[in-house]
C-alpha cells in the first residue's frame, strides 16, 4: 500500500490527515501486543466527517497508521511537549499509557530510522508538494490540520477535552486574521471550544506554518465524542452527530479562507 493517498482540488485549501490512516505492514503487526493491535489512537473516520465540506479542497492522507511512525512528530524525535506527557515519533504506549508492543519487540533506532524514510518522508513530500503547488495558484496556501482524539484521557489531560481544540502554535503558525476567523467560528456553534489549550498544533502546524512566505497552517483537534457513537471499539461514526458538526466545520473552513483572502498574498522570498 502506497503510505499517501492525495485528492487534488485547486483551491487554496489543503487538509492533512497524518492520523487516520489504519494500515499496519504485516511484519510491524505481527510485534504489536493485544492492545496495540487494536489501534485504539486512530483518529476514527475524520476523513469522512471532512470530505466535501469544501469544494476544491486538497485532502493529503496518511494511510499508514500512527504506530507504525506518527507523521505528526519532529523526524529528530524531539519532543512537541517537553515537561508533558505525550508519545514519540514512534509510540512505545497508547495515550493511556500502556504499552502497545511485544517485549522485547519494541522498534530500535535502526527500525525507527527505516520507517522514517519510508512512511514519514513520503507522506511530508507530498504535503509539502501540494502546499507549493496551491501556493503556486493563489500565492498563499493554508493548510488545515485535521485531527481527533478521545475526549477523556486522564494521562494527557484533565478532564474533558473541548469539542473543538484549535492550534496555531500560539499564534506564530498563520496570519492572526486566519486564527482570529477560526476562534470566532469555533465561538459561534455553541460548544465547548479553546485556542491553544493542551494541543497548540503538532510538528505539521509548526513545520509548515510560515505566515510570511505565504503559508499559514492551523490544527483542529476534535473531541471524538462530537461525532463517534462511542469512544470504544468499534469506534463507529454517529450519522446524527455529524449531521450537526459537518455543516459547523464547513462554516469554520469558510471564515478560514476568507481570512486568509483578506490576508492578502505574502512577499515572494
Amino acid at each position: 500500500m502506497e503510505p499517501v493517498l492525495i485528492t487534488r482540488g485547486n483551491s487554496p485549501l489543503v487538509l492533512g490527515f497524518p492520523h487516520t490512516g489504519t494500515h499496519v505492514p504485516d511484519d510491524i503487526h505481527a510485534k504489536l501486543n493485544d492492545e496495540g493491535q487494536l489501534l485504539r489512537d486512530t483518529d476514527w473516520h475524520i476523513e469522512k466527517l471532512y470530505d466535501g465540506l469544501i469544494e476544491g479542497a486538497t485532502m493529503v492522507q496518511a494511510t499508514f497508521h500512527r504506530y507504525v511512525i506518527d507523521a505528526n512528530r519532529d523526524p529528530s524525535g524531539q519532543s512537541l511537549y517537553p515537561g508533558q506527557t505525550t508519545t514519540g515519533l514512534v509510540p512505545e504506549t497508547t495515550f493511556d499509557n500502556v504499552p502497545i508492543w511485544r517485549e522485547g519487540e519494541e522498534p530500535d533506532a535502526d527500525e525507527i530510522t527505516r520507517r522514517t524514510a519510508l512512511f514519514h518522508a513520503p507522506y511530508h513530500a507530498a504535503l509539502a508538494a501540494e502546499l507549493a503547488r496551491v501556493k503556486a495558484l493563489h500565492g498563499y496556501a493554508v493548510l488545515y490540520d485535521c485531527h481527533s482524539i478521545r475526549s477523556v484521557i486522564p494521562w494527557l489531560f484533565e478532564g474533558t477535552l473541548p469539542d473543538f481544540n484549535i492550534g496555531t502554535d500560539m499564534g506564530r503558525s498563520c496570519d492572526p486574521l486566519i486564527e482570529a476567523a477560526a476562534h470566532a467560528g469555533t465561538q459561534a456553534m455553541g460548544r465547548t471550544e479553546v485556542l491553544n489549550g493542551r494541543f497548540r498544533g503538532g510538528w505539521t502546524t509548526r513545520h509548515y506554518g510560515q505566515p510570511d512566505t505565504g503559508i499559514h497552517a492551523i490544527q483542529m483537534e476534535l473531541a471524538q465524542a462530537s461525532h463517534l457513537d462511542t469512544e470504544a471499539p468499534p469506534f463507529a461514526l454517529s450519522d446524527a452527530k455529524c449531521a450537526i458538526l459537518r455543516p459547523q466545520l464547513t462554516d469554520i473552513l469558510t471564515r478560514i479562507l476568507c481570512a486568509a483572502k483578506a490576508a492578502g498574498r505574502a512577499p515572494q522570498h
